[in-house]
């Protein structure tokens, strides 16, 4: 699937968490089934996501835009460098 229509789809349905903590924090009690990111997302933060995906086995996306693209996708008035989605 595009990872464009699955991100609409999950903010429609209510199923997109927005927010680095929030998402860090699903994908290390293994409630989510995909976490995607920003390109502009800080390195620390890539780094930590990607060390999480190894222990859950919990997939990690990068979205080809930067936070500001990310914000718009997801109709918000602000930026979003992560988001997770519920399974």
């Amino acid at each position: 699937m595009d990872l464009n229509k699955e991100i609409i789809n999950a903010v429609k349905s209510n199923k997109a968490i927005i927010g680095t903590k929030e998402s860090i924090n699903l994908m290390k009690n293994k409630k989510c089934k995909l976490v995607i990111f920003a390109q502009n997302t800080p390195i620390n933060v890539k780094e930590e996501l990607e060390s999480i995906s190894k222990i859950t086995n919990i997939p990690i996306k990068m979205f080809k835009g930067n936070n500001k693209e990310l914000g718009i996708l997801c109709k918000k008035p602000f930026n979003i460098s992560v988001i997770a989605i519920k399974g």
